[in-house]
């Protein structure tokens, strides 16, 4: 890039001439002279957009990163909104925050802003999972709470996630309207940065004790872990706030024989020994496997930075581990929870389970067999949170999950939580052991019984203001002009979520779909393999969802089963061109 767009140098020359540190007016002289064109368009070409559930970018200096400003400018945004919601009471939030680089400086950023507005502000004595945010939240009767994460993106990312009174990430009308109120904030005067100490006040090992107190009580087999109380179990919390509270979960379940990967337990916002602190990666558990391997444990878990995913491994019939992948965990435990709630009579006919439309639809199959209604919602664990919210006191939540390694047991929370999580797969653990099975064994015989359903997630990464062109021309070929086969069958639904329309491709038949527009197309063939396109909300990507499925008759051909749906799923990305 030989120079800068007018607009890019009219957003520089604000900040150089306007009132910030002069440290980022220095940084911003620098790179001018540098001619360091293409960092200063990106960093300025747009405003960072809080969207619906709040803010994520990189840290840095302009106005499309995450910086002390632009976290400022979005909370005086919220702070204007609750203010006029609830223009007679004392408004009440909790901030929290991760092992993010910054994270606590930004909390404190946050704090100081909401207090200068005469909002009264719990501040966490250090970092905390994301899921112990979302249950102070209810417990303290607070109108909102904040976040400072950037669950699991790379280490150069910050984050704000928002929260309504409900313990639940923003949803309409509020997202909308709290988006409206922080646009409206067009300078960094407007801003109250100067806070009120006596309007924060600090909390830690009560709400801790509370939180504990509160997944215990969701034990359901409390007798096979004590009869398996020396399960062998290695956790990592990869840096983050999962050493926070995972460990005592496991702890006030019953089980004795936690091994912690303890180079993974310094708190590092840089992740020193990972390339991406993301479960869903196989990197990112590999000293955790190696830690159970020389330890010959029963089961492996390893949290994201803000502790509300987890990925597992478990060992298959050879002895030999091997990573579970998010619909699988899930599925396992809908699985174990409504064949236990069953077993011991709980099931009343008004209970329900929650995904998302891109999670497993073996899911579905399972809860059907149950009698349990199954919800599908919009990709995004908020949508979870509203239901829940929605059907509380009236029907009786169980168990909700997404296929990105989130899910939530109880109501305590109204987000994806992964301490309850962990303690949650521990017990299924120790309770299959305990009928002299185990959790590979339970995964074939959910097969045997349901069909084998393999699914497999494919991420295209385009960074910048190119990327986000060119992801949305993928969108719109999609739309347009989509696949009539995939995997040698053809195409008979296409379901897009923007113009909330279902269409039978081969009678061109429509109906409604009753769901929030979503820019998601999902293509369904008559073999029943399912692919779902969705720009990705937090990152510079494109995700396509592959779910494919088969009949499962014999145990033993689970590894040539598996490897054939594999093949499958190729040949449907080929077919998909991308």
């Amino acid at each position: 890039m030989n120079s800068l767009e007018e607009s890019v140098l009219e957003k520089v020359n604000i900040w150089i001439n306007g009132n910030y540190d002069e440290s980022v007016k220095k940084e911003l002289h620098n790179l001018l002279n540098q001619k360091a064109f293409t960092t200063l368009t990106d960093a300025f070409y747009k405003d960072l957009e809080f969207g619906t559930g709040g803010l994520r970018g990189i840290i840095g200096t302009g106005t499309n990163r995450i910086n002390q400003y632009t976290l400022g400018m979005a909370t005086q945004g919220l702070s204007n909104y609750l203010k006029k919601i609830y223009p007679n009471e004392q408004i009440k939030v909790v901030i929290a925050h991760d092992n993010r680089n910054n994270a606590e400086y930004f909390a404190r950023i946050t704090a100081e802003v909401f207090s200068a507005n005469d909002i009264f502000v719990y501040f966490f004595d250090a970092l905390r999972p994301t899921p112990e945010l979302s249950f102070a939240i209810r417990e303290l009767g607070c109108h909102s709470g904040i976040m400072l994460t950037a669950s699991h993106n790379p280490k150069e990312y910050s984050g704000y996630k928002a929260y309504w009174k409900d313990g639940g990430q923003l949803i309409y009308p509020h997202d909308n309207r709290v988006i409206e109120e922080v646009t409206r904030i067009k300078s960094v005067d407007e801003v109250k940065f100067t806070g009120k100490d006596s309007l924060i006040q600090t909390i830690g090992k009560e709400m801790d004790m509370l939180y504990i107190k509160a997944i215990k009580a969701l034990s359901i087999s409390q007798e096979a872990i004590k009869r398996q109380e020396n399960l062998k179990i290695v956790f990592s919390p990869i840096h983050g706030t999962g050493v926070k509270l995972v460990p005592d979960a496991l702890k006030a379940f019953g089980f004795k024989n936690v091994i912690l990967v303890e180079e993974q337990c310094v708190v590092d916002g840089n992740f020193p020994t990972v390339i991406y602190p993301n479960p869903e990666e196989k990197e990112a558990l590999t000293m955790a496997l190696n830690k159970a391997k020389e330890t010959d444990a029963d089961l492996v878990m390893a949290t994201d930075p803000d502790a509300d995913r987890v990925g597992i491994a478990i060992k298959n019939n050879k002895n030999e581990f091997i990573l579970l992948n998010g619909n699988q965990t899930g599925c396992l435990l809908v699985q174990y929870m409504l064949n236990v709630w069953e077993k011991n009579g709980k099931l009343k006919g008004n209970e329900y389970i929650v995904k998302t439309i891109v999670t497993s639809y073996l899911m579905d199959k399972i809860a059907e067999s149950k009698k349990v209604e199954c919800y599908n919602v919009l990709t995004g664990f908020k949508f979870i949170g509203e239901l829940i919210s929605e059907l509380e006191n009236i029907k009786t939540f169980i168990v909700g999950g997404e296929e990105s390694y989130g899910y939530l047991i109880g109501e305590h929370a109204r987000d994806k939580d992964a301490v309850i999580a962990c303690a949650m797969i521990a017990e299924m653990a120790a309770y299959y052991k305990d009928n002299s099975s185990s959790l590979f064994e339970a995964l074939l015989d959910m097969y045997k019984e349901y069909g084998f359903y393999q699914e497999k997630l494919i991420s295209v990464t385009l960074k910048g203001q190119s990327g986000a062109m060119e992801i949305q021309k993928m969108m719109d070929r999609f739309r347009n002009n989509p696949p009539l086969t995939l995997g040698n069958s053809k195409v008979v639904v296409i379901k897009d979520y923007e113009k909330s329309l279902e269409t039978q491709v081969i009678t061109n038949q429509k109906k409604s779909i009753d769901l929030p527009k979503s820019n998601v197309l999902q293509l369904i063939t008559e073999d029943g393999s399912i692919v779902s396109a969705r720009p990705s909300g937090t990152e510079p990507k494109i995700k396509f969802y592959c779910s494919v499925n088969t009949p499962f008759p014999d145990k033993g051909l689970y590894t040539q089963i598996s490897e054939q749906l594999n093949k499958k799923i190729d040949t449907i990305i080929g077919d998909l061109k991308i």
